[in-house]
């Protein structure tokens, strides 16, 4: 598991630290966090000048402890 990660707000994370913290690509963690219909909870601008959501750390931790795959088959003997 990836290690704490710091942001401006500790509880929000960016795209980035998503990825991180689920071992992806930035642009594979935005796929992903639209699956499992986890939204930003607010947009700051960014470096780039662009907005970049931030996205709530206990809802992505809770997102992807339940996420599909997880666990153990009891389809196979």
């Amino acid at each position: 598991m990836a290690a704490e990660h710091q942001s401006s707000d500790a509880g929000l994370w960016t795209i980035n630290e998503v990825a991180e913290h689920l071992g992806i690509k930035p642009s594979s963690a935005r796929g992903t966090l639209s699956r499992w219909g986890v939204k930003a909870v607010r947009h700051e601008i960014g470096l780039s000048g662009r907005p970049e959501g931030r996205f709530s750390a206990e809802e992505v931790r809770a997102a992807a402890a339940h996420r599909p795959g997880r666990g153990a088959r009891t389809d196979r003997k």
